[in-house]
C-alpha cells in the first residue's frame, strides 16, 4: 500500500481514528507522517516508563503527592518520586523504604510477593528439598487450621521424610 499524501513510498504508519461514530483511516509513509500534524510520535518509551506505568495501574487507590514526595530512602536519599521516574531503585535499603508499594507490583509481575526463581534439575537438589519442606509446612499449617488432622498427618510424614533425605545429603 503507498503513502495516501504523496503516493510515492509505503505506507507504514496507519491512523485510525473514531469521532462522533465516524470511522477515518489514514495510510503514510514516515516522512508525511511526521509532517502530518494529526499524528504524534511519542518517542519517550522506555523500559522505566513502562514499569512505572504498571506501578501506577496496579495501586488500589491512587498515589497520594504527599508519599510520593515524601517517603524517601534513610540510606541514599531516593524519592519515591525519583524512583518512579528512573525506574530504578537507588540501593538495596529502598526495598525496605519503598515496601508498601513495592510488594504489590512484585506480586502483580512474579504472582509472588518473594522471589522463589528456578531451581536446576541437576544441581541444587537440596534447595528444592528446603523449598519443599518449606512449602509443606505451609500446607500443614493450614490443614490443622482446618481441622484436617489426617491430612497434616501426611503433610507431617512428608516433612520427615524429606528432612531426613536432607541430613543424608549432607
Amino acid at each position: 500500500m503507498l503513502c495516501e499524501k504523496c503516493n510515492k513510498r509505503p505506507a507504514t504508519v496507519h491512523l485510525t481514528k473514531i469521532l462522533n461514530g465516524q470511522k477515518m483511516e489514514l495510510h503514510l509513509c514516515d516522512e508525511c507522517a511526521k509532517r502530518n500534524e494529526q499524528v504524534s510520535f511519542d518517542t519517550s518509551f522506555s523500559i522505566n516508563n513502562f514499569l512505572t506505568s504498571i506501578l501506577d495501574s496496579i495501586q488500589d487507590s491512587p498515589i497520594k503527592v504527599d508519599y510520593v514526595k515524601a517517603t524517601k530512602c534513610d540510606h541514599c536519599g531516593m524519592t519515591y518520586g525519583k524512583f518512579k521516574q528512573l525506574g530504578r531503585l537507588g540501593c538495596s535499603k529502598c526495598y525496605h523504604a519503598f515496601e508498601e508499594k513495592l510488594n504489590t507490583l512484585v506480586k502483580r509481575i512474579q504472582g509472588n510477593e518473594s522471589h522463589i526463581g528456578k531451581i536446576p534439575k541437576k544441581a541444587g537438589g537440596s534447595l528444592r528439598i528446603k523449598n519443599d519442606i518449606k512449602e509443606l509446612k505451609l500446607k500443614l499449617n493450614e490443614a490443622v487450621k482446618k481441622e484436617a488432622y489426617e491430612e497434616a498427618v501426611v503433610f507431617r510424614d512428608k516433612i520427615k521424610e524429606l528432612e531426613n533425605h536432607l541430613k543424608e545429603e549432607l
